[in-house]
């Protein structure tokens, strides 16, 4: 019996090279499609939280079918609160995809550099769909990781005029402010409120994992599109009840949404919004079945609780991607 070859390993700097933000947007764009067209199978992320520890295990199995980038993959993410203190990352996991033919394993990723490049991605499918045509004041909520991708992203889809970023730890929003002047040729203000960050702001990030809300609904201008994607538990929120209420929501699932978002579970329990305010997923826009923006005084938020489409159908480009590139004469696999 012949054994399959082992699989590849690629660590964050090689996901980073493998997968450029202008690609993935692209695939993501196709992923929320392909969910929304019945070709994506996938559960609830399951999480387990022993009660003698501190962090916990989420797992996020996945089946993508289509004309490309298909097959099985499996996300495995640990959130430990005490590795930022010795400068890890907050998650730490893999994703792993398989053969199409054989089932084989095929590739091992780490999963943070996957997650950071497909949340943004996701926000700027969003954002392209849903934002004003000449939406370009930002605003970042946060210093972390994820605000240094929606800071690419966005300005992968809309020309910026002007970014702000708040967050909790002055100085990490100035290293923030440093890095953007350096990587991306963007100046950023600090500011020293979530309001003065938002003031007038027709794009807007919020990036953080918080159980208290940081968005009030007096701080959200007309027209103004939001991407909320810091809370993918039941207990976090980032947006006040009365914030969410003066929005159109659009969510990555349906499923996930009512299941997993402190941001729309707490309104729709305080009767603030209505459960058939929460119908429309970001995929259906795209394929012309439901509608998004409708006026250009309309807010609408994007609420990105995170799928494992996203990630498998990252995890399955980048794998046939570089299968393609080590043989000889070939295109790779599609």
């Amino acid at each position: 019996m012949t054994e399959p070859a082992p699989p590849s390993f690629l660590d964050s700097e090689a996901v980073r090279a493998a997968l450029p933000m202008a690609k993935a947007i692209e695939l993501m764009d196709t992923a929320m499609r392909r969910y929304c067209s019945g070709q994506v199978t996938q559960p609830l992320r399951t999480i387990i939280r022993p009660q003698t520890e501190t962090g916990l295990l989420g797992t996020m199995p996945c089946h993508v079918a289509g004309d490309e980038y298909c097959g099985f993959g499996l996300k495995a993410m640990v959130l430990r609160p005490e590795n930022p203190a010795q400068g890890l990352p907050l998650h730490i996991g893999v994703v792993m995809v398989f053969d199409p033919d054989t089932g084989a394993p095929s590739a091992v990723m780490d999963a943070g550099a996957i997650t950071a490049i497909r949340t943004a991605a996701v926000s700027a499918v969003a954002t392209r769909a849903l934002s004003t045509a000449g939406a370009g004041d930002l605003a970042i909520l946060g210093a972390g990781v994820q605000a240094r991708s929606h800071l690419e992203a966005m300005a992968a889809v809309r020309p910026l005029r002007r970014v702000r970023v708040w967050n909790r730890t002055h100085e990490n929003a100035i290293d923030y402010q440093n890095w953007a002047a350096a990587w991306l040729d963007v100046p950023v203000e600090v500011m020293d409120d979530p309001a003065a960050a938002l003031d007038g702001a027709d794009l807007i990030c919020t990036t953080m994992a918080t159980k208290e809300p940081l968005v009030e609904a007096p701080w959200l201008a007309a027209g103004a599109h939001l991407n909320a994607v810091g809370g993918s538990f039941a207990d976090a929120r980032e947006l006040t009840s009365d914030a969410v209420a003066r929005t159109t929501i659009v969510v990555d699932s349906l499923e996930s949404a009512l299941a997993e978002s402190g941001d729309l579970r707490h309104p729709l329990q305080e009767g603030l919004i209505a459960q058939r305010s929460v119908t429309t997923q970001l995929g259906e826009v795209l394929l012309g079945d439901r509608p998004g923006r409708t006026t250009d005084h309309e807010i609408t938020l994007f609420k990105s609780l995170g799928l494992a489409v996203e990630d498998i159908m990252s995890g399955l480009y980048i794998a046939e991607t570089l299968s393609g590139a080590t043989e000889p004469g070939s295109e790779g696999r599609r």
